[in-house]
């Protein structure tokens, strides 16, 4: 149930990119860790969220005092130099929580803005459900099968470690629904989908009634009995060399992406750990201080350096949170549209092979019409998978390259900082060292 939409005028021109935008790792708040995952059943689509996922209270960047590094000012450059060629914007936010008799869930406001002539308006704002998000990924993979659609949060949840449509587990889908949407709209082919732009501009009754128009139980079920023979079949025997390499390397991938995962919300795990540790070890010092006068100013000094080392520590997993483990963990499932997409198209490979051994049992000229339109859709899917791959191939090594540069510069940062203030206490602890032996030298 869609809340109704409106179109918003007069026209507008575009604004500047901001914010998320589908070519850039989107900050998606931090993990939920050792916890069991819990499905949910259909009525609770609206809980779907990033299995590992939950949020961190938002925490300001390091201090402007602490030296940025070059590589990020060049960062910074690159992303003022680069043109302006974007014709769709969209924004994900406003979320609202809607209570009815039989269920709870959240829309969220779509704004979109485009100077696009296809559009009737130039501005649109509409209220989605995440099971309309759904329902556009669905229609985006059935009418583009072996293109690479961009991933949604999944459908589960952790146990004991988020709270149902609490701030920080909306404002986690949330971010992945805005950037879900930019990807489509960066997409050379699915940002031109029928679909997606009912998705952007129809009111709640007329997406209502465009999704009735979709293909009924008996055809899906039709479809995945295909699938099914055609995998029962085996292997597809004549499948180019080139879509052979694409498996191999995305199951490599997906083992170093899954590794790197789980590590990284380990590592995580253990900063969070370490935080709360420190968060206790400094005030032990300052009540020390207050029964030891001889070394109380020292011990004030210690407690004022964890203080500060134990902030910086909360800017470090921050940044984990909002930089590395959202990417790390889209590409993981990634990984999982990726062997789906090769399998389609290996189903579509497996169809023409099927037909051409069976036209060498009977009449050739009873299939050859058929095996003519096969060979036009094996054609165009290896045409769409091998563009689309080599451009998510470099959109992986953009994101990933970006991440991991992020993540050195706040390490950079962090132990900069920490090492600054223990160095000041030292130097302070030194004159004041200093200061008593030139006192104990006077007559």
């Amino acid at each position: 149930m869609a809340a109704e939409g409106r179109v918003l005028a007069p026209p507008l021109r575009p604004p500047s990119p901001g914010g998320g935008g589908a070519g850039a790792p989107g900050a998606v708040p931090g993990p939920l860790l050792a916890a069991e995952v819990l499905a949910l059943d259909d009525e609770e689509d609206d809980l779907e969220v990033f299995s590992k996922d939950t949020s961190l209270t938002e925490v300001n960047s390091f201090s402007s005092s602490v030296p940025i590094s070059p590589s990020s000012m060049r960062n910074q450059y690159k992303l003022e130099d680069e043109p302006e060629l974007r014709d769709l914007f969209i924004t994900v936010d406003d979320p609202e929580s809607h209570i009815t008799a039989i269920e709870t869930f959240i829309t969220y406001r779509v704004v979109t803005k485009t100077s696009r002539g296809e559009f009737d308006s130039s501005e649109y704002e509409v209220r989605r459900r995440y099971q309309d998000f759904l329902w556009l990924k669905s229609k985006l993979e059935e009418a583009h099968p072996t293109l690479i659609i961009p991933p949604l949060p999944e459908k589960f949840i952790m146990k004991g470690m988020v709270e149902r449509f609490s701030d920080e587990f909306i404002e986690t889908r949330r971010k992945a629904l805005h950037k879900f949407l930019n990807r489509i709209a960066d997409h050379p082919t699915l940002t031109f989908n029928e679909d997606f732009k009912i998705f952007l501009t129809a009111q709640a009754w007329e997406l209502s009634s465009h999704k009735k128009q979709g293909p009924g139980l008996l055809s899906r079920m039709g479809q995945t009995v295909r699938a099914v023979a055609s995998s029962v079949r085996g292997g597809v025997k004549n499948r180019p060399e080139m879509f052979t390499e694409m498996n191999n390397y995305m199951e490599a991938f997906s083992q170093k992406i899954n590794v790197l995962d789980k590590i990284a919300h380990r590592i995580y795990k253990e900063e969070r750990e370490y935080f709360n540790e420190m968060k206790e070890y400094g005030p032990i010092h300052t009540l020390w201080s207050a029964s030891e006068e001889d070394i109380a100013e020292s011990l004030k000094g210690v407690a004022s350096c964890i203080d500060k080392c134990c902030k910086a520590t909360e800017k470090k997993m921050a940044g984990l949170s909002e930089n590395l483990l959202p990417i790390l963990h889209e590409y993981v499932l990634y990984s999982e549209i990726l062997m789906g997409v090769l399998k389609r198209r290996d189903q579509i490979q497996g169809e023409l092979d099927s037909k051409v051994d069976g036209s060498k049992k009977t009449e050739k000229d009873l299939f050859s019409e058929e095996i003519g339109k096969l060979e036009d859709k094996v054609e165009c899917a290896n045409n769409a998978l091998k563009a689309d791959w080599d451009r998510w191939k470099q959109n992986m090594q953009c994101d990933m390259r970006s991440t991991f540069t992020n993540v050195a510069e706040n390490n950079l940062r962090y132990y900069e900082e920490c090492l600054a203030t223990w160095e000041s206490f030292l130097a302070s602890q030194t004159v004041e060292l200093h200061m008593e032996e030139d006192s104990e030298d006077r007559p």
